[in-house]
C-alpha cells in the first residue's frame, strides 16, 4: 500500500508549511488526484487519518478532487476524456496521444489556525 508513504510525504509538506506560517492546527486539506496516479482516495484518506493521530493535525479533513484522465491527439489536435484507459482518439481513431491531465497529485489548499 503506497498510500501510506504518500500520506507521510503529504504530512511532511503540510507540517513544513504550517511551521512557515506559524500555524498550530490543521483543519482541512484539499488535494487534486489524477485518475492515472494509481492512488486510491479511500486508502489515502485512511492512511492520512492513521498518520496524523496524536499530532497537531489530528481531526483534519482530507478533501480530494479526482481529476479525469484527458488526452490530446497529435494527429488531429482533438482533446478528449480517456475512458477505460483506451488511448485512442474518438475523432480520428489515432493512437498518437499525449496525456494532458489526470496523472498528478497536488495540494490545492489547506485551512489552518
Amino acid at each position: 500500500m503506497h498510500e501510506m508513504s504518500i500520506a507521510q510525504s503529504l504530512i511532511d509538506i503540510l507540517q513544513e508549511e504550517m511551521t512557515r506560517h506559524n500555524a498550530t492546527v490543521l483543519k482541512t486539506v484539499r488535494l487534486r488526484i489524477g485518475e492515472l496516479s494509481a492512488i486510491v482516495p479511500d486508502s489515502l484518506s485512511f492512511c492520512f487519518e492513521i498518520a496524523i493521530k496524536d499530532t497537531n493535525m489530528e481531526g483534519a479533513r482530507l478533501n480530494m478532487d479526482v481529476i479525469p484522465l484527458r488526452g490530446a491527439c497529435r494527429d488531429c489536435q482533438n482533446e478528449f476524456d480517456i475512458k477505460d484507459y483506451a488511448f485512442e482518439c474518438p475523432q480520428c481513431q489515432g493512437t498518437n496521444i499525449d496525456t494532458i491531465s489526470g496523472q498528478d497529485l497536488s495540494i490545492v489548499e489547506m485551512e489552518v489556525e
